[in-house]
């Protein structure tokens, strides 16, 4: 799957929809930073910029998690993905839904999520990416060790 980011405005029906967490997965191999985001898509979100909703503050851009692993990740990429989908996977409705995007980071939130402006859709994710990245994240993870 080769991504190729179109001049100009770009939806959801531009892009691939990625089915499997492999799909996701393939898609990281370009260089360019990725992440993901739920929300009702980027339409929706063309003229909005996040909100902390505990303070009530504006945030500079669009709150997303970031697909690629970090340099110090030393377990495989679907580990880093799984783990990043399920973050915010609880925000997912019948209107709100995960998609990966990129753009220039202009700050960071509250939870020291990457804030993005400037932002293009890159490919949309099926429900059922989400449930095999949690089947996954179960699997392999320790979910709720908080270290004490």
């Amino acid at each position: 799957m080769g991504l190729h980011l179109p001049d100009g405005p770009v939806t959801l029906d531009d892009v691939p929809r990625l089915r499997s967490l492999g799909d996701v997965v393939e898609l990281l191999a370009v260089p360019t930073p990725l992440y993901v985001r739920f929300s009702a898509g980027p339409a929706a979100d063309a003229s909005t910029v996040s909100r902390d909703h505990e303070s009530g503050c504006l945030l500079p851009g669009l709150s997303v998690n970031p697909l690629d692993p970090e340099p110090w990740w030393d377990r495989p990429v679907e580990h880093w993905v799984a783990r990043q989908l399920c973050q915010y996977a609880h925000l997912m409705t019948p209107e709100r839904f995960p998609w990966v995007l990129t753009g220039e980071v202009v700050g960071r939130g509250p939870d020291c999520e990457p804030l993005l402006d400037a932002s293009t859709p890159v490919a949309s994710v099926a429900r059922s990416v989400v449930d095999e990245a949690a089947a996954l994240y179960e699997r392999v993870f320790d979910p709720g060790n908080d270290g004490t």
